[in-house]
């Protein structure tokens, strides 16, 4: 298995074979719901690869319809014909694009990809009723596993019921908390709980950016923790859990078992 972070929420994960894109943002600027008013972003670096350099990709994996996790200028300049498994918001915006095959996952569905069978797990509910994804992959020849959530995880206990051990939890660290919604993302503390329900072997931070914004939800929004705070709390835990920090462009490579 192998993970090369590019940048906030998008990631390249090579699982069982499959090189799956993961959120990808790849074109600035990134424009929440078409207000740029609202929200801007922009890479301060530019990312690793752009839509044309990609190495070759088998599958497209969207967790969410919003701009962040579902680009449109992103997508618009990928190959249509490559396979997509998305929420039921971001099938809409591939289906839209032309993509030719959309799978849409809700809550505990799985696909299979070869060997590869990839379940959705509940995310973030972003308005009442719109309840995003989460991924569970796990490499059936293998047995390795591999948990994705970059807003909010479920309840322990059903995670725990669902999943049990991974090899790889990807979650944010850093919280994020909006006016009115409260708490959208997930902080040190929720992060702590997560690794003690699934004891993955590795913990990968995730929704952190090297990016400058603008508009009013960037002034709007409080950040909660730190890289800092998790890596304490995680210490002091006694969890035999590494925690991994790629940088943007790195890839890491985890092993098959615990060194």
């Amino acid at each position: 298995m192998k993970l090369t972070r590019i940048d906030l929420n998008s990631w390249i994960f090579t699982v069982a074979g499959q090189t799956i894109l993961v959120d990808p943002w790849l074109v600035d600027p990134m424009v929440f719901y078409g207000l740029p008013w609202l929200f801007t972003a922009y890479h301060n670096t530019p990312p690793i690869f752009t839509p044309e350099t990609l190495p070759s990709i088998d599958l497209i994996l969207l967790s969410q319809g919003l701009d962040d996790h579902c680009h449109k200028p992103t997508l618009g300049r990928l190959d249509r014909a490559i396979p997509v498994i998305a929420s039921p918001t971001a099938a809409k915006v591939v289906t839209a694009l032309g993509y030719q095959q959309v799978t849409v996952l809700t809550a505990w569905q799985a696909a299979m990809v070869g060997t590869l069978q990839i379940t959705a797990v509940p995310g973030a509910e972003i308005q009442p009723g719109q309840v995003e994804n989460g991924y569970w992959l796990r490499d059936c020849s293998t047995g390795a596993s591999l948990y994705y959530e970059p807003h909010l995880a479920p309840e322990a206990q059903v995670l725990k019921q669902r999943l049990g051990q991974v090899d790889v939890a990807i979650a944010p660290i850093i919280g994020q908390i909006f006016p009115v919604l409260g708490q959208v993302i997930m902080g040190a503390e929720q992060s702590l709980q997560l690794a003690q329900t699934l004891h993955p072997r590795f913990f990968v931070p995730t929704t952190m950016g090297d990016i400058r914004t603008q508009g009013i939800l960037p002034r709007l929004i409080k950040s909660v923790g730190s890289v800092a705070e998790f890596r304490d709390r995680l210490s002091s835990t006694g969890l035999v859990t590494t925690l991994l920090l790629p940088e943007p462009g790195e890839t890491v490579e985890i092993p098959a078992t615990a060194t």
